[in-house]
Formats: structure tokens, sequence, C-alpha cells
């Protein structure tokens, strides 16, 4: 049985082209998912050409305004979803994770393309959050999240919530959230199932 060693993370220059080619996919200009964002032409166009990383709300705001999954970022145009009865094998080495704006990174855990299901892990290192820009983020669909390690809290407009290893939350995607880890040392990871409409 041979393994090869897990993948870096995108660099910047190579998740600003992809979301640049998924952009050009989607037929929208650079000024409309600049617009639809609420940022200005030129950040987008500095994220696209890899001179800024996108915090996670970033990241998820873009693909919102695209109209794409986050899981499109990751994919390489080789995936392909599972024939019926059969399975489907994602090796840690055949997709690359992203790292994006405060060190969060985050890597796609399902192995293959799954309408309308999004799922992955996120690594916040010490003092990271969500967002670098204080706005709670919003976006379709329903969250299920597990702590893993260390502590994450979720902050809601009206509520605090710290999750340690092992604890769970669930919320509608569409209620403002922000995701944090304020511990100064330790490092949350976390995984996350994303069901979309």
């Amino acid at each position: 049985m041979s393994s090869e060693p897990d993948l870096e993370a995108l660099t910047s220059e190579a998740l600003g082209g992809r979301l640049r080619e998924l952009r050009g996919e989607s037929g929208l200009t650079l000024r409309a998912v600049a617009r639809e964002m609420g940022i200005s032409a030129s950040a987008v166009s500095q994220i696209e050409r890899g001179l800024m990383r996108p915090s996670v709300s970033r990241l998820i705001a873009y693909v919102a305004a695209i109209g794409v999954p986050l899981s499109a970022v990751f994919e390489t145009g080789m995936e392909k979803e599972p024939e019926p009865n059969r399975f489907a094998i994602r090796r840690s080495w055949e997709v690359a994770p992203i790292r994006l704006g405060g060190g969060v990174t985050f890597r796609r855990l399902s192995p293959a393309p799954m309408a309308g299901v999004e799922f992955f892990e996120s690594i916040y290192p010490p003092n990271a959050t969500s967002t670098a820009h204080g706005q709670f983020l919003r976006h379709e669909g329903y969250e299920v999240g597990t702590v893993t390690q260390g502590e994450l809290t979720i902050e809601f407009e009206s509520d605090v919530v710290t999750l340690a290893a092992n604890d769970s939350i669930t919320f509608p995607c569409d209620r403002p959230h922000i995701i944090g880890n304020r511990s100064a040392t330790v490092t949350a990871i976390a995984t996350w199932l994303i069901v979309n409409p």
C-alpha cells in the first residue's frame, strides 16, 4: 500500500486563478461580482490575482455571488460523481487544502462532488476568525459542525456559543454568524456539513 504526502495548501495565485476561472464560467463580470459582494472591484481583482487571500466570509460571499458551491473551489475538473451502486475515493494527496485570510485552512472531505451537500474540515489557528472585517456571515443552507480539537466560538447577533472538542452545533446558514478561535495558543479544528437547498 503506497501513500503520498498531503498536498500543500493552494498558493494565493492558484486560489485566485481558480476563482477567476469559476467567475468566467458564470459569465459574470468582475464589477458584477464586486457589486454582489458589497466590496470594490479592486478588492475582487486583488483576490483573483492572488495579491490578497480572502477571509472565510469573503470566499463564501464570492462563491455565492457567482452561484457555485464552496466545493467547486476545490475541484480540478477530473472529479466525477460516483456511478450508481459504486463508490468514490479521494486520497489525501489528491485535493489541496485552501489557506484563507488569517491563516484559516479549509480542506474538502467529500471524495466526490455531491449535489446539495458540502463536507469539509476547517482549521483555525490561535486568534483566527472567519472574517477580517467584523461582518457577520450569511449564506444558503443548513450547517452542522463538530469540533474535533481545541475550542471554536460562534458568535450570532444575540448569542455567543463556545464549543469544545466533541461538541456539535447546527444552525441555518442565513442566521448571521462569525466563527473564531479565541485561544492564543491552541489550534481549533472542526468538521462541517452544509446542506444546500
